[in-house]
């Protein structure tokens, strides 16, 4: 019988909080049991499945993974109970229903409902980045100097002061392939931005250094700068409109550990030298100073005080555990690695060091899928830094479907193996491969290579050849990735040879002696001989291209044929400019563009690397992985299967709203979640159409008032109220909480519990609080002091509520009007009563209060990508080039705006950051209306009419109340400030009148101006 995690992985919503995961046995081992209700906790769970053929002791097996050891044991301390509790904290703070009771700035509430419900044009953020972006603002803001929190900082003070004694850091663990870079746009937006309203602030900065452990990373983080192109602030809409210029005040430097290694300050020869010190013989300075060489990787930060620091794949960042020395005392390639891990960890840290001696830190945010201390470190290896607050395992990823899903071997037909033979491919042919690197191993013959590793490169290659086909068949115009990771530059050589062909120079001249033992990744003309045109496979060293300097020789000897080749196709496409691009600059961008259509990278099927290709590196058409090196911990097998888990397609199944599972099969890395086969329908990526404002159409921009509020100017030289039957509240236990509840232990005697506290509260001290709430909401002008003062006026109108419209049943008390969600909902319908009475007196006069830092909006600045059906705008109509389609109403409705005389301009409401601000209960929501049109309505063009326009099929209370907002307080609010034009709105219910009553709305228009449009 199938276990349900494999015949069904993916069990929840990626965008929604996890709310069911599968049974692990306490080996991670997947049960034959249904899923189990509620989000898994945190634990370090690698569900790797046995193989069923074993022997005890068999092999070498890995080293352990101390991740629950005790705190202050040889591990250090544990962070998993400490990132549970805190996930609890936040889930409790998420679900306030009152952006009010946040206990945020009001800039962090704008982001947090826009990130959590804004309607994305695109792919919106996932689950997972917002919780972690909310963990670093819960921390920051609200759980910072209370006194329940405090040990939950006394842990971070004291794991960081042992492991980073001059730092503080904050680590957030998401699962590779769960969006990273979007996590740091988010945390880029809410310091900035903050940072830019609150200057004073001491816990904002608009100063960011972003640390990547290579160039290809590097490379990849440019997407953070607000003035990059492809910014995800606006492409992914990540920050809303009225933000961005605040945004754009942020400072950001993007950088990688690299930079920190102080260069020589001249390259004088000895002669040359002596000269320089002349007579004096003093000596000069060889190394650049810390200052120089800040100033050199940091640049335009260092003006700035209390910078952000954001490392990317931050378990590459560490200090070495003092009193140890592992690396003395490992041997052979261990050695070497704990070396290697070392210096770049040092290197890196020390530069944070100096950075913060400089200019101070205000905060440090680790962000890495595997943030553990590595080989080397004086920690046992795999520990999982105790400073991790935020946590999102690959298992919580694969039960979201965010990252394919992991296959190995488990079982085969090798009678006298112990084990699976691709179970740990190293073990069986480690010693038949090259020990050294290319330039010290001489020429070796690809024939050579063992039998094993030639049968795992056809068997994992066979699959390959189905897993192609299909693609084609369903029309993915890139092909399938298979990757093959190696030790060393001599086996990779030898890998890419035997897998794409070779030449080796005969008289004089190369000679083609084999053409490729696997057809689809060969790199030469099977009839001919000759090189094709376009390469299959490519020859990559991650470790060379990563530090960004020149690439060794002997590499670039054998690299030579695919930089030469790819050079020649980017002059083809970019002109003589390519000409001048580095070896390592050209194969960087190859490799960092694999399966991207359009790009050099686009058609390559075959990828053999030395090291781990790139972490980070961000293909998501990775289908087989091949691991030809020693895997020594679950910690490097996690890493190097990284490269393969991004997702291919991102599209929901319309049926169950998940993703379709996706999976990536994997020989001679002895790490798995899933082995049994499983039918897979391939899709083809929905096509991205770019939707910008067009720069030749700019005569049609629409500009439009960013609206925050509304205030109602009533009668200042008295305050009376008009109550109804509307205006009863009745606070019931469903509202308020169960008011009487019984308690029991084991044995003994139980006892009840009811809010009897609030029995103190007198009427008197309740209408104290309500009226002094009412002021500050309803009588308060913009950013001004509340009008106190009119306190005597309102409290005896709040005392007769009070008196004649309140009730309380089912053991509810009046003291209960204290809380603030109960308490908005009293002052809501009190001030409506205030306003009846207003209005019966003669109609007050409701304006807009705009958005004091941006108060207007237009669609310049309309730019985003998106897979949604688009149809394309006529150039004298709309000002943008197309209109997404979320229904076929809206494109009947785009048609019939665009061929009427009286249409001056249009724009569908999509990434505009046009929203209108209402009140749902007690909470302040926002709505987005479908479309803005510019109509002649007899004005003629100079006084245009602006219709803000609705297509609704059904309308339920949601809906009522929009309407409600857009005729009673918007219309008129932005009209009475006479600064944006005249504006009315309109909705259309039926989807087969729309052009009829268009029609009727243009021609009564052309009579009359002003007043509610009825169509």
């Amino acid at each position: 019988m199938t276990k349900p995690f494999y015949a069904e992985p993916i069990l929840n919503s990626p965008y929604l909080p996890p709310t069911r995961h599968h049974a692990l046995g306490d080996d991670g081992q997947p049960l034959e049991h249904p899923p189990i209700e509620g989000r898994r906790r945190s634990k370090y769970i690698t569900p790797v499945p046995k193989a069923r053929r074993s022997k005890s002791g068999a092999g070498r097996s890995q080293a352990s993974l101390a991740f629950d050891a005790p705190e202050g044991g040889e591990s250090g301390y544990n962070p998993t109970p400490i990132i549970n509790e805190i996930r609890g904290h936040i889930e409790s703070w998420r679900a306030l229903p009152n952006p009010n009771d946040w206990g945020v700035t009001p800039v962090t509430q704008r982001l947090l409902q826009h990130w959590r419900h804004h309607e994305f044009s695109n792919q919106r953020p996932f689950f997972c980045q917002i919780e972690a972006v909310e963990t670093a603002i819960w921390l920051a803001e609200v759980a910072r100097g209370r006194k329940q929190y405090a040990h939950i900082f006394r842990h971070l003070e004291e794991a960081n002061r042992d492991a980073n004694p001059d730092l503080f850091r904050l680590a957030l663990k998401l699962a590779t392939g769960a969006g990273k870079t979007t996590v740091m746009a988010m945390l880029i937006a809410w310091q900035s931005i903050n940072a830019a309203r609150q200057p004073n602030s001491s816990l904002f900065s608009r100063g960011f250094l972003l640390v990547a452990p290579g160039i290809t990373i590097k490379d990849r983080l440019r997407v953070l700068n607000p003035s990059d192109t492809d910014n995800y602030y606006r492409t992914r809409e990540l920050v809303p409109a009225e933000l961005m210029n605040d945004l754009g005040k942020a400072k950001i430097v993007i950088t990688n550990y690299h930079a920190f290694q102080r260069r020589k300050a001249h390259d004088l020869n000895p002669v040359g030298e002596r000269l320089m010190q002349g007579r004096t013989g003093q000596p000069i300075e060889k190394q650049e100073s810390e200052g120089e060489m800040l100033a050199r990787a940091c640049g335009e930060l260092l003006p700035l005080k209390n910078i952000v620091v954001i490392n990317d794949e931050a378990h590459h960042c560490y200090r070495e555990r003092p009193g140890t020395d592992d690396e003395a005392e490992a041997k052979g390639e261990d050695k070497e690695e704990a070396k290697k891990n070392n210096e770049a960890a040092r290197l890196w840290i020390s530069g944070l060091e100096a950075l913060k001696r400089k200019v101070g830190l205000r905060a440090v945010y680790d962000l890495s899928a595997t943030p553990f201390f590595l080989r080397g470190s004086g920690y046992e290896e795999g520990t999982l830094f105790p400073w991790v607050v935020s946590d999102f395992s690959l298992v919580d990823a694969i039960e979201c479907g965010i990252v394919k899903l992991p296959r190995v071997p488990v079982a085969d037909n090798a009678v006298n193996a112990e084990t699976p033979v691709y179970r740990n491919l190293w073990d069986h042919i480690g010693k038949q491969m090259p020990k050294k690197g290319a330039s010290k191993s001489g020429e070796l013959d690809p024939l050579s290579i063992p039998a094993q590793l030639q049968t795992a490169l056809i068997s994992l290659y066979s699959h390959y050849e189905k897993e192609f086909e299909e693609w084609r068949r369903a029309g993915i115009s890139v092909p399938p990735v298979f990757i093959v990771v190696c030790n060393n530059t001599a086996s990779s050589k030898l890998v890419y040879e035997w897998v794409s062909g070779w030449q080796r120079e005969r008289e004089g001249q190369m000679q083609t002696i084999h053409h490729g033992h696997l057809g689809l990744f060969g790199n030469f003309d099977k009839n001919t001989g000759e090189p094709l045109p376009r390469m299959n496979t490519l020859l990559i060293d991650s470790q060379q291209i990563e530090s960004g300097e020149a690439l060794d020789s002997t590499f670039r000897e054998m690299a030579a044929g695919e930089i030469e080749q790819f050079r020649r196709e980017k002059q083809e496409r970019e002109g003589a400019a390519a000409g001048n691009i580095s070896d390592s600059e050209l194969l960087r961008e190859v490799m960092n563009t694999v399966g991207q259509k359009g790009r050099l990278g686009e058609q390559i099927r075959c990828v053999v690397s030395v090291s781990m290709l790139t972490e980070g590196w961000d293909a998501n058409t990775v289908t087989h992985i091949l691991g030809v090196r020693a895997f020594g911990t679950q910690l490097l097998c996690e890493q190097v299967i990284g490269r393969g888990l991004r997702r291919q397609s991102y599209e929901l199944n319309p049926e169950t709203q998940l993703f379709e599972t996706e999976y990536a099969d994997i020989l001679g890395i002895p790490f798995d979640f899933a082995t049994e086969p499983q039918a897979v329908t391939k899709k083809p990526p929905k096509p991205v159409t770019r939707v910008a404002a067009i720069r030749e159409r700019e005569r049609l921009s629409i500009r439009f008032p960013r609206v925050a509020g509304y205030r109602t100017e009533l009668p200042p030289d008295r305050i009376s109220a008009t109550f109804n039957a509307d205006s009863t509240l009745t606070l019931t236990p469903e509202l308020v909480g169960p008011c009487e509840t019984r308690l029991e232990g084991l044995v003994g005697e139980g006892h009840d519990i009811s809010p009897d506290a609030l029995d103190e509260m007198r009427p008197n001290s309740v209408a104290v609080h309500l009226t002094k709430r009412l002021v500050e909401r309803y009588f308060r002008d913009g950013d001004q002091d509340p009008p106190y003062h009119l306190y005597n006026l309102i409290q005896p109108i709040t005392r007769r509520w009070i008196r004649d419209h309140l009730k309380t049943v089912g053991g509810t008390r009046i003291g209960m009007l204290t809380y603030a969600e109960i308490a908005d909902k009293a002052a809501n319908l009190i001030y409506a009563g205030i306003v009846r009475e207003a209005s019966a007196d003669g109609a007050p006069i409701v304006k807009a209060m705009l958005d004091p830092y941006n108060p207007r909006g237009s669609t310049n600045h309309v730019a985003f990508s998106t897979t949604k059906p688009v149809q394309w705008t006529a150039p004298d109509k709309c000002h943008v080039n197309a209109v997404v389609l979320d229904s076929d109403w809206e494109a009947e409705l785009a048609r019939v705006v665009e061929s009427h005389p009286a249409t001056i301009a249009y724009v569908k409401n999509q990434a505009l950051g046009f929203e209108v601000p209402y009140l749902a209960g007690s909470v302040t929501r926002r709505y987005l209306p479908d479309f803005i049109v510019q109509v002649d309505d007899g004005h003629g063009t100079d006084d245009p009419l602006n219709l803000v326009v609705e297509v609704k099929g059904f309308r339920g209370l949601d809906a009522q109340l929009k309407a409600q907002t857009m005729e009673t307080l918007w219309v008129p609010g932005v009209n009475n400030l006479r600064t944006f034009g005249r504006w009315e709105f309109a909705e259309f219910r039926d989807a087969f009148a729309i052009q009829e009553e268009w029609g009727m709305l243009m021609k009564g228009l052309a009579d009359r101006a002003g007043g509610r449009l009825h169509v």
